[in-house]
């Protein structure tokens, strides 16, 4: 599926990405379930809406290929203040 995306646009009114595919047809991706189901804190939060702004193809590629987890983990530095004393 991933091979067959031919555009992806962030929907501000419906909070969607809108994946259209090679043979015609569209998915829409809901960017707050994925948010619910990825993002631990608010750095996680920032970096999928920096990608859901700036990049949203790669936001799709990342999530259709189960590289989101990764991709969060090794792109966002976060201490809890807990642990900085």
């Amino acid at each position: 599926m991933i091979n067959n995306i031919i555009y992806c646009e962030f929907n501000i009114d419906t909070a969607c990405v809108e994946v259209k595919l090679a043979d015609g047809s569209m998915v829409s991706i809901d960017c707050d379930a994925v948010e619910n189901e990825y993002a631990r804190n608010m750095y996680e939060v920032s970096e999928l809406d920096f990608l859901i702004y700036n990049d949203p193809m790669s936001y799709v590629k990342l999530l259709l290929s189960g590289k989101m987890e990764e991709y969060l983990r090794n792109s966002t530095d976060y201490t809890p203040l807990s642990d900085m004393r």
